[in-house]
């Protein structure tokens, strides 16, 4: 019985079952609570909406705040025109697009479980695989923000955990096949959520070094890999630098975040958070400018903030970083206020998270674990741009798998370092016993 119970629970079909499940059973209790006329308009009332809605109607890759402001590259394309795809099919702000598109969100979230779990595998062992997908199925994140946003945040998470698995995996691999395939998810990586591509240079950087000597039949590999990632990513920025004669890669709106993260209202130092009216100030300006004149206006503002109040930043960055690793810059202030029993089990899932997954850092350095870089690396690279713009849980999101990996593998070797002092203090004990 045990033993069958054992392999029950280390099934990647069983753990997928319920990670779907979970997500589809909130889904569900929630779209019953909430007017079907609210469902069909307000989670489409976002630059990703807009942007889709402007695609659908025929109008291109415009619009992010649905006035008809023409072009934009305010977002990267690949969600917007997902979106604009279900729109095309279940009609444009129908209660049918917004199922559609919740139910695509869970099944992105659920298949995430698949790469946690052959990571996992490679990295600390089927214990850890099985812990790590666990973890993922049942974390109180995965299974909101599937239905709460309509965004490329659980797009991104697949993403960010397959590329963390493919990485691993290539690190170790000859077939042209398999680097062609590796360069095209960093390329719908770029393509989907540009922040992902952060890590890129250390991830690519250590698989094609540890691929092996690099001679020029070896080379070939890795440069085809990021030849199809660039190709990818150069239909797009041809057609911005053509629309807005400026070189912009993937996304345009980085001066905006910049300064909605470093403005006047930070200039006293008891306020540490913009009021709404500074977002709204700002997109009025962006509808009388247009878009290139405002991001460049945008990044002179911040950059003088930001050079002017040298101790403010620091004390934003701060925390900006308690905020995007905790949810909360006052965590403890958080908890106190929240007189909900759920809310409290949310947070504390959010809490010891990236406190499991530093443990799990610390050990797989100290324990010379061979693949330790790729995620160490992703996890402390990605939120360098939320500690310079601003944050929320939701940005922190598409790592989350990831601190799963580094969580469960933080766990596993805990327990391990408990078991090996337990059995040191028996040993310990047995002579003084049998004196």
């Amino acid at each position: 019985m045990m033993k069958a119970l054992q392999k029950l629970a280390t099934s990647l079909a069983l753990i997928t079952f319920v990670a779907f499940s979970a997500r589809f059973a909130f889904a569900y209790y929630q779209a019953r609570r909430i007017p079907p006329q609210v469902l069909r308009v307000v989670p489409f009332q976002t630059e990703t909406g807009h942007i889709a809605y402007s695609l659908a109607a025929g109008e291109g890759f415009s619009s992010p705040f649905q006035r008809d402001t023409g072009p934009t590259a305010w977002l990267a394309p690949a969600y917007p025109v997902l979106l604009a795809g279900i729109f095309k099919l279940f009609g444009v702000y129908s209660l049918r697009s917004f199922y559609v598109a919740v139910f695509l969100n869970i099944l992105f979230s659920t298949a995430t479980c698949v790469p946690i779990f052959y990571a996992g595998q490679r990295i600390a062992g089927p214990a850890a695989a099985c812990s790590a997908a666990w973890f993922w199925a049942l974390f109180p994140n995965a299974i909101l923000i599937p239905f709460e946003w309509i965004w490329d945040t659980s797009l991104s998470a697949l993403l960010a955990a397959m590329l963390v698995w493919m990485t691993i995996e290539i690190s170790e691999s000859a077939r042209l096949r398999d680097w062609c395939v590796y360069g095209l998810f960093w390329g719908m990586a770029a393509l989907t959520n540009p922040a992902l591509t952060l890590p890129f240079p250390l991830l690519f950087g250590w698989a094609a070094l540890r691929f092996g000597p690099l001679n020029k039949r070896q080379l070939m590999q890795p440069i085809l890999a990021l030849a199809i990632a660039a190709i990818c990513c150069a239909p797009w920025t041809v057609r911005n630098w053509v629309r807005f004669r400026a070189f912009i890669p993937m996304r345009s709106n980085f001066a905006f975040e910049l300064y909605v993260g470093n403005n006047e209202n930070y200039a006293d130092e008891n306020r540490f958070r913009p009021g709404a009216v500074t977002q709204d100030r700002e997109i009025l300006r962006y509808f009388r400018m247009g878009e290139t004149a405002f991001m460049e206006e945008e990044r002179r503002k911040a950059l003088a903030f930001i050079l002017a109040h040298p101790r403010t930043e620091i004390q934003l960055i701060g925390l900006r970083f308690v905020d995007f690793w905790m949810g909360t810059s006052t965590p403890q202030a958080t908890f106190r206020q929240v007189d909900s029993l759920l809310l409290r089990c949310f947070l504390l899932c959010n809490y010891f998270a990236p406190i499991g997954a530093l443990l799990g850092s610390i050990f797989l350095i100290l324990r010379k674990n061979p693949f330790r870089f790729p995620l160490v690396s992703f996890a402390a690279v990605f939120p360098v741009l939320y500690y310079v713009t601003h944050t929320s849980l939701r940005y922190r999101h598409p790592i989350d798998p990831v601190i799963m990996l580094l969580t469960a593998a933080g766990v596993m070797e805990m327990g391990r370092w408990l078991m090996l002092c337990r059995q040191a203090a028996a040993q310990e004990a047995e002579p003084s016993t049998s004196s």
